[in-house]
Protein backbone atom coordinates (compact mmCIF):
# COMPACT_ATOMS: atom_id res chain seq x y z
CA UNK A 1 0.00 0.00 0.00
CA UNK A 2 1.24 3.33 -0.80
CA UNK A 3 1.94 5.53 2.02
CA UNK A 4 -0.20 9.11 1.94
CA UNK A 5 1.70 12.29 1.22
CA UNK A 6 1.41 14.41 4.10
CA UNK A 7 0.78 17.73 4.15
CA UNK A 8 2.89 20.29 6.06
CA UNK A 9 0.85 21.90 8.65
CA UNK A 10 0.83 25.68 8.75
CA UNK A 11 -1.17 27.69 11.73
CA UNK A 12 -0.82 31.37 10.82
CA UNK A 13 -1.38 32.40 14.22
CA UNK A 14 -2.10 36.38 15.55
CA UNK A 15 1.13 35.90 17.80
CA UNK A 16 3.10 33.24 15.94
CA UNK A 17 3.30 30.92 12.60
CA UNK A 18 4.03 27.33 13.14
CA UNK A 19 5.08 24.51 10.65
CA UNK A 20 4.70 21.11 11.36
CA UNK A 21 5.84 18.24 9.04
CA UNK A 22 4.97 14.72 10.05
CA UNK A 23 5.76 11.50 8.00
CA UNK A 24 3.48 8.09 8.56
CA UNK A 25 5.63 4.94 8.87
CA UNK A 26 4.13 1.69 9.78
CA UNK A 27 1.45 3.03 11.27
CA UNK A 28 2.85 5.55 13.44
CA UNK A 29 3.78 9.38 12.79
CA UNK A 30 7.06 10.88 12.78
CA UNK A 31 7.77 14.81 13.69
CA UNK A 32 10.53 15.10 11.22
CA UNK A 33 10.41 19.71 10.94
CA UNK A 34 8.91 22.14 14.08
CA UNK A 35 9.30 25.48 13.61
CA UNK A 36 7.81 29.04 15.25
CA UNK A 37 8.20 32.36 14.10
CA UNK A 38 6.85 34.94 16.11
CA UNK A 39 4.99 37.88 14.88
CA UNK A 40 5.19 41.72 16.04
CA UNK A 41 1.50 42.21 17.61
CA UNK A 42 0.98 44.99 15.31
CA UNK A 43 0.99 42.17 12.09
CA UNK A 44 -2.08 40.54 13.00
CA UNK A 45 -4.52 41.89 15.27
CA UNK A 46 -7.71 40.50 16.31
CA UNK A 47 -7.53 38.11 13.38
CA UNK A 48 -7.67 40.45 11.05
CA UNK A 49 -4.04 40.62 8.91
CA UNK A 50 -2.62 44.18 9.10
CA UNK A 51 0.79 43.36 7.23
CA UNK A 52 0.21 41.07 4.78
CA UNK A 53 4.11 41.44 3.43
CA UNK A 54 5.16 40.74 6.77
CA UNK A 55 2.97 37.43 7.04
CA UNK A 56 4.23 36.34 3.44
CA UNK A 57 8.12 37.09 4.78
CA UNK A 58 7.44 35.05 7.83
CA UNK A 59 6.07 32.19 6.30
CA UNK A 60 8.92 32.02 3.59
CA UNK A 61 11.50 32.62 6.31
CA UNK A 62 10.11 29.41 8.48
CA UNK A 63 10.13 27.12 5.39
CA UNK A 64 14.20 28.56 4.88
CA UNK A 65 15.04 27.68 8.27
CA UNK A 66 13.11 24.54 8.87
CA UNK A 67 14.57 23.19 5.54
CA UNK A 68 10.87 22.30 4.39
CA UNK A 69 10.57 21.23 1.08
CA UNK A 70 7.04 20.38 0.56
CA UNK A 71 4.98 23.05 -0.65
CA UNK A 72 1.57 22.05 -0.17
CA UNK A 73 0.26 23.20 3.47
CA UNK A 74 -2.89 22.50 5.13
CA UNK A 75 -3.99 25.90 6.65
CA UNK A 76 -7.06 26.80 9.00
CA UNK A 77 -9.16 29.61 10.22
CA UNK A 78 -11.17 30.37 13.41
CA UNK A 79 -12.94 33.20 14.85
CA UNK A 80 -15.32 35.58 13.51
CA UNK A 81 -14.63 34.09 10.19
CA UNK A 82 -16.12 30.71 10.53
CA UNK A 83 -19.45 29.53 12.28
CA UNK A 84 -19.73 26.00 13.60
CA UNK A 85 -23.30 24.84 14.43
CA UNK A 86 -24.95 21.41 14.96
CA UNK A 87 -28.14 21.14 13.49
CA UNK A 88 -30.92 18.49 13.31
CA UNK A 89 -32.42 17.40 10.25
CA UNK A 90 -35.25 14.01 9.30
CA UNK A 91 -33.33 11.56 7.63
CA UNK A 92 -33.26 11.80 3.93
CA UNK A 93 -31.20 10.45 0.86
CA UNK A 94 -27.44 11.42 0.05
CA UNK A 95 -28.15 12.93 -3.12
CA UNK A 96 -30.71 15.27 -1.53
CA UNK A 97 -28.56 16.35 1.81
CA UNK A 98 -26.29 18.87 0.60
CA UNK A 99 -29.61 21.18 -0.89
CA UNK A 100 -30.90 20.61 2.43
CA UNK A 101 -27.89 21.60 4.47
CA UNK A 102 -27.66 24.89 2.32
CA UNK A 103 -31.30 25.51 3.18
CA UNK A 104 -31.20 25.06 6.73
CA UNK A 105 -27.90 26.93 6.65
CA UNK A 106 -30.12 29.95 5.56
CA UNK A 107 -31.49 30.08 8.97
CA UNK A 108 -28.42 29.51 11.53
CA UNK A 109 -25.87 31.87 9.42
CA UNK A 110 -26.17 35.87 10.14
CA UNK A 111 -24.03 36.16 6.98
CA UNK A 112 -25.15 36.58 3.28
CA UNK A 113 -25.56 32.84 2.89
CA UNK A 114 -23.41 34.10 -1.06
CA UNK A 115 -20.32 35.59 1.12
CA UNK A 116 -20.10 31.83 2.67
CA UNK A 117 -18.38 28.35 2.01
CA UNK A 118 -20.93 25.55 3.42
CA UNK A 119 -19.57 22.23 4.27
CA UNK A 120 -21.26 19.82 6.85
CA UNK A 121 -20.57 16.17 8.42
CA UNK A 122 -23.29 13.70 9.53
CA UNK A 123 -22.99 12.72 13.03
CA UNK A 124 -23.11 9.05 13.76
CA UNK A 125 -26.60 7.74 14.66
CA UNK A 126 -25.61 7.60 18.61
CA UNK A 127 -24.78 11.08 18.93
CA UNK A 128 -28.02 12.33 17.08
CA UNK A 129 -30.06 15.34 16.95
CA UNK A 130 -33.07 16.36 19.63
CA UNK A 131 -35.38 13.63 18.18
CA UNK A 132 -34.15 10.07 18.37
CA UNK A 133 -34.89 9.61 14.68
CA UNK A 134 -32.92 12.85 13.38
CA UNK A 135 -29.98 13.18 11.56
CA UNK A 136 -27.44 15.10 13.25
CA UNK A 137 -25.17 17.72 10.92
CA UNK A 138 -22.22 19.41 11.95
CA UNK A 139 -22.42 22.90 9.88
CA UNK A 140 -19.42 24.73 9.17
CA UNK A 141 -19.59 28.21 7.43
CA UNK A 142 -16.36 30.07 6.34
CA UNK A 143 -16.50 33.44 4.94
CA UNK A 144 -15.26 33.67 1.38
CA UNK A 145 -13.20 36.70 2.05
CA UNK A 146 -11.24 35.39 5.11
CA UNK A 147 -11.25 31.95 2.73
CA UNK A 148 -9.32 34.31 0.22
CA UNK A 149 -7.50 36.11 2.45
CA UNK A 150 -5.41 33.17 3.70
CA UNK A 151 -4.84 31.60 0.22
CA UNK A 152 -3.51 34.39 -1.19
CA UNK A 153 -1.02 34.84 1.83
CA UNK A 154 -0.04 31.32 1.53
CA UNK A 155 0.60 31.37 -2.17
CA UNK A 156 2.51 34.69 -2.05
CA UNK A 157 4.94 32.82 0.11
CA UNK A 158 4.85 30.17 -3.10
CA UNK A 159 2.73 27.81 -1.09
CA UNK A 160 0.08 25.62 -2.91
CA UNK A 161 -2.96 25.15 -0.11
CA UNK A 162 -4.64 21.92 -0.24
CA UNK A 163 -6.93 21.96 2.78
CA UNK A 164 -8.47 24.59 4.77
CA UNK A 165 -9.67 23.79 8.09
CA UNK A 166 -11.25 25.16 11.22
CA UNK A 167 -8.89 25.50 14.10
CA UNK A 168 -11.30 23.59 16.72
CA UNK A 169 -11.71 20.15 13.59
CA UNK A 170 -7.27 20.09 14.10
CA UNK A 171 -7.15 19.76 17.70
CA UNK A 172 -9.60 17.25 17.47
CA UNK A 173 -7.34 14.75 14.92
CA UNK A 174 -4.45 15.71 17.08
CA UNK A 175 -6.42 14.11 19.90
CA UNK A 176 -7.48 11.14 18.07
CA UNK A 177 -4.03 10.30 17.24
CA UNK A 178 -2.64 10.98 20.81
CA UNK A 179 -5.24 9.98 22.46
CA UNK A 180 -6.54 6.39 21.54
CA UNK A 181 -7.42 5.30 24.63
CA UNK A 182 -9.80 8.67 25.48
CA UNK A 183 -12.25 8.26 22.25
CA UNK A 184 -15.17 6.96 24.37
CA UNK A 185 -14.87 9.92 27.13
CA UNK A 186 -16.96 13.18 26.56
CA UNK A 187 -13.42 15.48 26.64
CA UNK A 188 -13.28 19.55 26.18
CA UNK A 189 -10.18 20.89 23.86
CA UNK A 190 -9.91 24.46 24.96
CA UNK A 191 -7.42 26.02 22.53
CA UNK A 192 -6.19 28.83 24.00
CA UNK A 193 -3.83 31.40 21.36
CA UNK A 194 -3.43 34.94 21.64
CA UNK A 195 -6.76 36.47 20.07
CA UNK A 196 -9.52 33.57 20.06
CA UNK A 197 -9.77 30.31 22.72
CA UNK A 198 -11.67 27.45 20.76
CA UNK A 199 -13.60 25.51 22.63
CA UNK A 200 -14.12 21.86 21.13
CA UNK A 201 -16.57 19.61 22.93
CA UNK A 202 -16.11 15.68 21.86
CA UNK A 203 -16.98 12.07 22.04
CA UNK A 204 -16.56 9.02 20.07
CA UNK A 205 -14.40 10.81 17.61
CA UNK A 206 -17.08 13.25 16.66
CA UNK A 207 -17.71 17.04 17.54
CA UNK A 208 -21.08 17.70 19.85
CA UNK A 209 -20.32 21.33 20.49
CA UNK A 210 -18.14 24.10 19.41
CA UNK A 211 -17.95 27.87 20.05
CA UNK A 212 -14.75 30.43 19.45
CA UNK A 213 -14.86 33.02 22.38
CA UNK A 214 -12.53 36.73 21.96
CA UNK A 215 -10.21 35.82 24.63
CA UNK A 216 -6.78 34.92 24.61
CA UNK A 217 -2.99 35.70 25.36
CA UNK A 218 -3.31 39.18 24.26
CA UNK A 219 -5.78 40.00 27.12
CA UNK A 220 -3.28 38.69 29.54
CA UNK A 221 -0.73 40.94 27.75
CA UNK A 222 -2.33 44.10 27.96
CA UNK A 223 -3.26 43.33 31.68
CA UNK A 224 0.37 42.74 32.96
CA UNK A 225 1.69 45.67 30.83
CA UNK A 226 -1.11 48.08 32.36
CA UNK A 227 -0.67 46.96 35.64
CA UNK A 228 3.13 46.05 36.45
CA UNK A 229 4.02 48.56 33.80
CA UNK A 230 6.29 46.44 31.65
CA UNK A 231 7.23 46.38 27.63
CA UNK A 232 5.26 43.95 25.25
CA UNK A 233 8.22 41.70 25.28
CA UNK A 234 8.53 41.82 29.08
CA UNK A 235 4.76 41.28 29.64
CA UNK A 236 4.61 38.24 27.19
CA UNK A 237 7.55 36.36 28.95
CA UNK A 238 6.16 37.37 32.18
CA UNK A 239 2.59 35.51 31.48
CA UNK A 240 4.85 32.62 30.89
CA UNK A 241 6.91 32.56 34.30
CA UNK A 242 4.13 34.69 36.58
CA UNK A 243 7.00 36.61 37.63
CA UNK A 244 7.52 40.14 37.70
CA UNK A 245 10.42 41.86 36.95
CA UNK A 246 11.65 43.32 40.31
CA UNK A 247 8.34 44.01 41.66
CA UNK A 248 6.96 41.62 44.42
CA UNK A 249 5.33 38.36 42.68
CA UNK A 250 2.57 39.07 44.68
CA UNK A 251 1.59 42.07 42.83
CA UNK A 252 2.19 39.57 39.05
CA UNK A 253 0.27 36.61 41.25
CA UNK A 254 -2.87 39.44 41.30
CA UNK A 255 -2.69 39.36 37.89
CA UNK A 256 -2.46 36.19 36.39
CA UNK A 257 -5.38 35.23 38.86
CA UNK A 258 -7.29 37.74 37.55
CA UNK A 259 -6.84 36.49 34.05
CA UNK A 260 -7.06 32.91 34.61
CA UNK A 261 -10.54 33.56 36.48
CA UNK A 262 -11.56 35.07 33.76
CA UNK A 263 -10.80 32.62 31.17
CA UNK A 264 -11.44 29.83 33.91
CA UNK A 265 -15.33 31.63 33.88
CA UNK A 266 -15.61 31.38 30.16
CA UNK A 267 -14.71 28.06 29.85
CA UNK A 268 -16.96 27.23 32.44
CA UNK A 269 -19.92 29.28 31.17
CA UNK A 270 -19.79 27.63 28.14
CA UNK A 271 -19.32 24.04 29.58
CA UNK A 272 -22.44 24.87 31.22
CA UNK A 273 -24.48 25.91 28.40
CA UNK A 274 -23.59 22.79 26.24
CA UNK A 275 -24.96 20.80 29.75
CA UNK A 276 -27.81 21.76 29.30
CA UNK A 277 -28.65 21.41 25.65
CA UNK A 278 -27.34 18.25 24.89
CA UNK A 279 -28.50 14.79 26.14
CA UNK A 280 -25.73 12.95 28.41
CA UNK A 281 -23.77 16.04 28.26
CA UNK A 282 -21.07 15.27 31.83
CA UNK A 283 -17.56 15.96 30.95
CA UNK A 284 -14.95 13.15 31.71
CA UNK A 285 -12.04 15.89 31.10
CA UNK A 286 -10.56 18.99 29.96
CA UNK A 287 -7.47 19.16 27.51
CA UNK A 288 -6.13 22.44 27.10
CA UNK A 289 -3.64 23.69 24.80
CA UNK A 290 -2.16 26.73 23.14
CA UNK A 291 0.38 29.11 24.10
CA UNK A 292 -1.47 30.50 27.26
CA UNK A 293 -2.19 26.85 28.39
CA UNK A 294 0.85 26.99 30.44
CA UNK A 295 0.49 30.65 31.91
CA UNK A 296 1.02 30.18 35.64
CA UNK A 297 -1.66 28.71 37.55
CA UNK A 298 -4.27 28.54 35.02
CA UNK A 299 -4.57 24.62 34.81
CA UNK A 300 -4.89 24.45 38.67
CA UNK A 301 -7.79 27.13 38.60
CA UNK A 302 -9.57 25.52 36.04
CA UNK A 303 -9.35 22.20 37.43
CA UNK A 304 -10.93 23.79 40.71
CA UNK A 305 -13.60 25.97 38.93
CA UNK A 306 -14.29 22.65 36.67
CA UNK A 307 -14.32 19.74 39.70
CA UNK A 308 -12.60 17.15 36.80
CA UNK A 309 -9.45 16.55 35.60
CA UNK A 310 -7.62 19.10 33.63
CA UNK A 311 -4.69 18.04 31.69
CA UNK A 312 -2.03 20.21 29.46
CA UNK A 313 -2.52 18.36 26.34
CA UNK A 314 0.73 17.12 24.48
CA UNK A 315 0.45 16.81 20.85
CA UNK A 316 3.37 14.96 20.38
CA UNK A 317 2.24 12.06 22.94
CA UNK A 318 1.88 9.09 20.55
CA UNK A 319 4.29 10.93 18.07
CA UNK A 320 8.19 9.55 17.53
CA UNK A 321 9.78 12.66 18.18
CA UNK A 322 13.85 11.46 18.59
CA UNK A 323 14.13 12.31 14.15
CA UNK A 324 13.10 15.94 14.52
CA UNK A 325 16.89 16.81 15.59
CA UNK A 326 14.81 19.00 18.47
CA UNK A 327 16.21 20.15 21.80
CA UNK A 328 13.83 17.68 23.94
CA UNK A 329 13.41 20.53 26.76
CA UNK A 330 12.87 23.16 24.08
CA UNK A 331 10.31 20.57 22.51
CA UNK A 332 8.09 19.97 25.60
CA UNK A 333 7.95 23.83 26.30
CA UNK A 334 6.45 24.62 22.67
CA UNK A 335 4.51 21.49 22.69
CA UNK A 336 1.17 23.05 23.71
CA UNK A 337 1.75 25.71 20.94
CA UNK A 338 1.78 23.49 18.38
CA UNK A 339 -1.81 20.90 18.33
CA UNK A 340 -3.41 23.04 15.88
CA UNK A 341 0.23 22.14 13.47
CA UNK A 342 0.32 18.53 14.36
CA UNK A 343 -3.37 18.25 13.39
CA UNK A 344 -3.50 20.01 10.24
CA UNK A 345 0.36 18.07 9.52
CA UNK A 346 -1.66 14.61 10.05
CA UNK A 347 -3.68 15.68 6.82
CA UNK A 348 -2.95 13.78 3.67
CA UNK A 349 -3.26 14.97 -0.39
CA UNK A 350 -6.51 13.79 -1.21
CA UNK A 351 -8.24 14.46 2.22
CA UNK A 352 -11.58 15.97 2.14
Amino acid sequence: MTPRKQLVGLDIGSSAIKLVQLRESKGRYILQKFGVKPLEPEVIVDGTVMDEGRVVSAIRELFDETGVKNKQVAVSISGHAVIVKKISLPPMPDEELEGQVKLAAEQYIPFDINEVNIDFHVLPADLSGDKQTDMAVILVAAKKDKINELTELVKGAGLTPMIMDVDAFAIENMHAINYPMAQDETTALINIGASVMNVNIIRGGASLFTRDIPLGGNRYTEAIQREMGMSYEEAEESKRVGKGRDSGEGAMSAVMNSMNGEVASEIARTVDYFKTSAANAELDRVLVCGGVAQAKGLIQQLGDRMQIPVELADPFSEIDVTGSGMDPDLLADLAPSAAVGVGLALRAVGDR
